[in-house]
């Protein structure tokens, strides 16, 4: 699974991608991470991709230009690993790669739509910054606007970054088994584990019975009840 991601600030995405299973996922080359850099493609010395919004407002507005490169690159980097895979005689890598525009106004975005993301080889995910991007990007692809929340940040990178841990959850390999995505099974939203029994302030804190009791439809039955 590759992400392909388009932002002006591609180190805010080095802590969460350098620690535990997201950077193991890179490591073991079951995902990758690729940054396209606006700035990069900006036809000016001073390397500047904002102005002012027409019609008046606070803040800036990112340019097209510099972010349509910045897509078109992705996707010719896409395009080189379809004919690589085909070269090497790899399983069909079809070009169908979905476009995200992060957007507070966006459709929601869901567990269901990180499984549908991971059936795809690539997806290209923009982030926005500022008053956000001219419109005009979005006539010229066909995007996806997406909103990981009813609430608005100051970028994408954040919700990228969620999309990132949501999708790669899907993607065998990533965690050390499958099966362990809790979608995937009876699972309950309170856990437990060793000891048994600790004493806080006085009050004593105990396992719920049902977990050792070995009975695991019982268990089962008790884990969906919490669920609700």
């Amino acid at each position: 699974m590759n992400f392909h991601i388009i932002t002006l600030f591609p180190h805010a995405f080095d802590s969460y991608l350098g620690e535990s299973i997201l950077k193991r996922a890179i490591e073991d080359k079951k995902i990758q991470v690729k940054f396209y850099n606006p700035r990069d493609f900006a036809e000016n010395k001073w390397k500047r991709i904002d102005r002012a919004p027409y019609g008046g407002g606070p803040g800036m507005v990112i340019q097209a230009e510099p972010v349509i490169r910045a897509i078109e690159k992705a996707y010719s980097d896409i395009l080189k690993n379809v004919r690589m895979a085909k070269k090497l005689k790899a399983i069909s890598y079809k070009l169908k790669a979905p476009l995200v525009w992060l957007s507070p106004s966006g459709k929601q975005f869901t567990n269901e739509s990180g499984v549908k993301y991971a059936k795809q080889k690539d997806i290209i995910i923009i982030c926005g910054r500022y008053e956000g991007i001219d419109a005009r990007v979005k006539k010229a692809f066909k995007v996806e606007e997406v909103s990981v929340g009813p609430f608005v940040l100051t970028g994408g990178e954040l919700p990228a970054m969620l999309m990132i841990d949501v999708i790669a959850r899907q993607v065998e390999g990533v965690l050390g088994d499958f099966n362990s995505r809790e979608e995937s099974r009876v699972a309950s939203p309170d856990v437990y584990t060793r000891p048994e029994i600790f004493s806080y302030k006085g009050k004593k804190f105990r396992v719920p019975k049902i977990l050792l009791s070995g009975h695991q439809a019982k268990i089962n039955e008790w884990k969906l009840k919490r669920r609700k």
